[in-house]
């Protein structure tokens, strides 16, 4: 058996042990994204890795072609990352300023209409138009979250409310769980961020 397909039977779906792995992987890059630590970049490269192997086996192309995005982004995050915390006090959230508001979300309305008509062109993808909103979803709110922008937890909700269905209708079952963990932590990662610039505002002020 290829190692890609090895995993268990649980409750009568077939779980692959690369998408559980790489799954834990994601999880701990949002605990360590709340954390706000230059460890969240390294494991979400492994978690890309891993997660791309189950894509492909998934045959979600539109979901493989994301976790590269993220491997690439992850490097980017990591470099931005890197500058930001020499701070003596840590990485600096902020919230976006309305431009950068409003070109997050044009570029994810352009974007989305783009990658889904590519998908529905080339039969990548059995879902184009959600796997294509997931996919820029998903880079967009990457991309934000190496600004340190407090706005990237919000893009993540909304790509969580369709990747968390999409990922149970394609048979992968922890990713749609894993999704479902990730709308919880992404509340609290977003309250957290935003105590921290308050408290630095605040600090700003005296």
């Amino acid at each position: 058996m290829n190692w890609t397909q090895a995993g268990i039977t649980l409750l009568g779906q077939k779980v692959l042990w690369i998408d559980l792995a790489g799954n834990v992987c994601a999880l701990a890059t949002v605990w360590l994204a709340i954390r706000r630590t230059i460890w969240t970049w390294p494991v979400q490269l492994a978690g890309s890795v891993l997660l791309f192997a189950a894509s492909v086996q998934a045959h979600i192309t539109g979901n493989a072609l994301k976790q590269a995005m993220f491997g690439a982004l992850a490097v980017y995050g990591w470099l931005r990352w890197r500058r930001g915390a020499k701070d003596p006090e840590g990485l600096a959230v902020r919230p976006g300023g309305a431009r950068e508001r409003v070109v997050l979300v044009a570029v994810m309305v352009a974007a989305t209409a783009a990658v889904a008509a590519f998908f529905t062109a080339t039969g990548w993808s059995w879902a184009p138009l959600p796997d294509a909103y997931i996919f820029v979803g998903s880079a967009v709110a990457t991309y934000a979250q190496g600004k340190a922008l407090i706005d990237f937890w919000w893009i993540w909700v909304a790509v969580d409310l369709v990747g968390v269905p999409l990922a149970f209708a394609s048979g992968l079952v922890v990713s749609g769980v894993v999704y479902g963990i990730f709308f919880v932590l992404v509340l609290l990662g977003f309250r957290e961020w935003r105590r921290q610039y308050m408290s630095r505002l605040e600090v700003a002020t005296i």
